[in-house]
């Protein structure tokens, strides 16, 4: 059954919830909205660093040589994408330098909110594509496919379907 009364709302909630529910004004909701989105993408941005640093060095190993053709080409979509992940996790950082004081708050965590999502999509495509190439040299072409479709699977499973799900009011996980 759907919780009409969250329906009724906004996604974005309105100001007057806010101030009823948190007395918070726009200004101080824009503000933590933004410490919350910068705290998730220094986690995620971290993890994002390593991996791309990683495969940085993996083009100068001694057996980056015995990749086949269809290695190689899993190999730069996994660059690529990592370094797509980094850049539009990076984006709300550069954008806040660039809006700095100019009254755009709002503006800020409403894209921010976006390339968030979209680093987010890149990153799963760069753990899959990863996972493809390493368990493709390990154990596969075969084992490879399905344990990358199972990742993606479950990529899409917990990142969109369950807060989907949280978001139109069908219940939780606890």
């Amino acid at each position: 059954m759907r919780n009409v009364e969250a329906d009724a709302l906004p996604v974005l909630r309105d100001d007057a919830w806010n101030s009823e529910q948190r007395d918070e004004g726009p200004l101080n909701r824009a503000d933590r909205n933004f410490a919350e989105l910068l705290q998730e993408l220094r986690v995620v941005f971290t993890g994002v660093q390593i991996l791309f640093g990683f495969l940085l060095t993996l083009s100068f190993s001694a057996r980056f040589a015995d990749l086949d053709a269809f290695q190689q080409a899993v190999f730069m979509v996994t660059l690529i994408c990592a370094a797509v992940s980094s850049t539009l996790l990076l984006a709300p950082v550069a954008a806040h330098r660039i809006l700095f004081q100019r009254g755009l708050k709002r503006e800020l965590v409403a894209s921010g909110h976006r390339f968030a999502l979209a680093g987010l999509t890149s990153l799963a495509l760069t753990l899959s594509s990863g996972l493809l190439l390493v368990l493709d040299m390990a154990v596969g072409r075969g084992w490879a496919l399905g344990a990358t479709g199972a990742l993606l699977a479950l990529a899409g499973f917990t990142w969109l379907w369950v807060p989907l799900r949280l978001r139109r009011g069908h219940g939780t996980f606890d």
